[in-house]
């Protein structure tokens, strides 16, 4: 079974600095039917101006992964670090017990998009934690590239949670295929382009919730996409 979340249902806001879009509730958006999918909870697609962004603030009890696909995003939080991720590079942040940070799009003239995932975690009271690895774009062409899992198997980043985050490039017609286990459910996020997930069309914004497959067909056009396995 495969439910489409539209690009165009999606909470939106434009507050001038930030033209944000709310997968599942968030802040001023609320849907009751929309809270999240598994232990995913929060997918916003976030374009912020230049020289502009989130100032401090707080967060806790929550696996926070952050994916540039344009510019580049200022990360700055409690625990000393200080960082830019740029596209290609993904950011795992464990605020546990309590952590501040700040983002900012460093540049005076190009505008950041970047998408923000929040995930459950395992267990609350976590010691807070932050990670950024790269995953060079050859490594994301025409497959699904594993960069965030419980385990950091291949390289991924490590998140507090029996999840899987795949990342992954398809050129026109190109195709990959992925072997769901039996109790798993995914989401598949596209971040641009269009995509054929067995035999359904989604754009650039779009979802889809996955149960009951055992495999998901892949066939994209000029696309990129983020698969979550899930619990």
């Amino acid at each position: 079974m495969i439910q489409i979340r539209k690009a165009e249902e999606r909470g939106h806001f434009d507050h001038g600095w930030l033209n944000t879009y709310h997968t599942f509730s968030f802040a001023d958006y609320y849907d009751p039917k929309c809270m999240g999918f598994q232990a995913l909870r929060v997918i916003n697609e976030d374009r912020v101006e230049p020289g502009r962004g989130f100032g401090t603030h707080s967060h806790r009890d929550m696996e926070i992964v952050t994916y540039v696909l344009e510019g580049e995003l200022e990360h700055r939080d409690s625990m000393g670090t200080g960082s830019v991720i740029r596209p290609g590079e993904v950011q795992r942040m464990s605020a546990g017990t309590g952590v501040l940070h700040s983002e900012v799009n460093p540049s005076r003239t190009k505008p950041v998009h970047f998408l923000q995932i929040w995930i459950l975690p395992e267990r609350q009271g976590l010691r807070p934690e932050y990670e950024q690895k790269a995953f060079p774009a050859g490594e994301r062409a025409g497959k699904l590239r594993l960069v965030a899992s419980h385990d950091g198997a291949e390289g991924s980043l490590t998140i507090h949670q029996d999840a899987k985050l795949f990342a992954g490039t398809l050129r026109d017609g190109e195709s990959i295929r992925y072997s769901l286990h039996p109790g798993r459910h995914a989401w598949l996020q596209v971040a641009r382009g269009t995509v054929d997930v067995n035999g359904k069309k989604l754009s650039a914004g779009d979802g889809a919730a996955i149960e009951d497959e055992k495999e998901i067909d892949l066939k994209g056009q000029d696309a990129e996409v983020l698969l979550f396995d899930l619990n």
